[in-house]
């Protein structure tokens, strides 16, 4: 298991110097600058500014200056203030989002999930299926202003905007409830058919039996020999899923105002802040192949049949 961990993060190195690439090509090959839509200034003015900030060097120089010395670099918007800085002070917001999504998504969706499985083609069935199907064919920008519409506007309910109540640094508050259950449904979705399909695969195990005729209740069948290897496809959708719903958080940033690292990285890509641009992107990056590992080492635990595979291809 350690070959296999020590190998993946290897292979991470050229992932993430692709992504930084690819990304840093883009943007400088995009038309305009950082500083077209600033007043009018002079040729000398804009010469020291693409001096200030190395624009007059060749890309490739560009390039390696940038991934060298990202975390320290300052934005093209905000001079004094570095990449690192930014980061480290939006993204809190933007994690905590994430996380209050995924605690929504995973409660409703092995909930919705298992119960599905105990009764397949059934009413039982069929609702949490529906639900989940509706789930997956709404996007978030949809469902944000929907449930704005109707729980903020008709009934208010909830905030329709805002973050942290009206101090900014609670830890939850009811402007928070919104913009988490958005962008959690869409993933409960996804999480609930896993685990029906997951659950229905194990309960006809031949081991499940054995322990119903060895009179084991329901709720321990589910609950001991069940749920470990039912939930295995959840797992391995959890690396994914978490780096999703950083991510997915950008859009929901937008509609519901949080002032997260969605809000800068999107201003950062209108006004072509291609240090902010970067470091967001091979950031994120970062967070999606460790959570990715993160889920198939879990997977691993909880499914020998899988360490074995992880083993055998570490030692070829």
């Amino acid at each position: 298991m350690l070959k296999f961990i020590l190998r993946r993060i290897l292979e991470t190195i050229p992932v993430l110097l692709c992504v930084a690439a690819m990304t840093f090509f883009m943007c400088r090959l995009a038309p305009g600058g950082p500083f077209d839509e600033d007043k009018q200034v002079t040729a000398e003015v804009r010469e020291l500014l693409n001096k200030q900030f190395n624009l007059d060097q060749p890309l490739h120089k560009q390039f390696i200056q940038y991934i060298t010395h990202l975390p320290t670099l300052q934005s093209f918007k905000y001079p004094n203030r570095t990449v690192g800085e930014i980061i480290s002070q939006k993204f809190p917001v933007s994690a905590k989002l994430g996380f209050f999504a995924m605690c929504i998504a995973l409660s409703l969706g092995i909930l919705f999930g298992v119960i599905a499985s105990l009764r397949p083609n059934t009413y039982i069935d069929y609702i949490p299926s529906s639900l989940a199907m509706i789930g997956i064919c709404l996007p978030t920008f949809v469902m944000g202003p929907l449930l704005m519409l109707v729980f903020s506007l008709k009934l208010g309910w909830f905030p329709a905007t805002g973050w942290g109540g009206f101090s900014g640094d609670q830890f939850f508050a009811n402007d928070m409830v919104l913009p988490s259950v958005t962008l959690g449904f869409f993933y409960a979705a996804y999480i609930s058919r896993l685990t029906r399909g997951g659950m229905l695969d194990i309960l006809t195990q031949d081991y499940i039996r054995t322990a119903k005729a060895k009179g084991a209740s329901g709720l321990r069948v589910i609950l001991k020999h069940s749920l470990r290897g039912g939930l295995l496809p959840v797992i391995s959708f959890m690396g994914p899923a978490v780096a999703g719903l950083i991510a997915g958080s950008f859009v929901i940033e937008t509609i519901f105002a949080i002032p997260g690292l969605g809000q800068d990285f999107v201003k950062s890509a209108f006004n072509r802040d291609y240090t902010m641009i970067l470091g967001t992107t091979v950031f994120l990056s970062t967070l999606i192949v460790f959570f990715n590992l993160v889920s198939d080492v879990v997977a691993a635990w909880l499914n020998p049949r899988l360490r074995d595979q992880f083993k055998a291809g570490a030692g070829s």
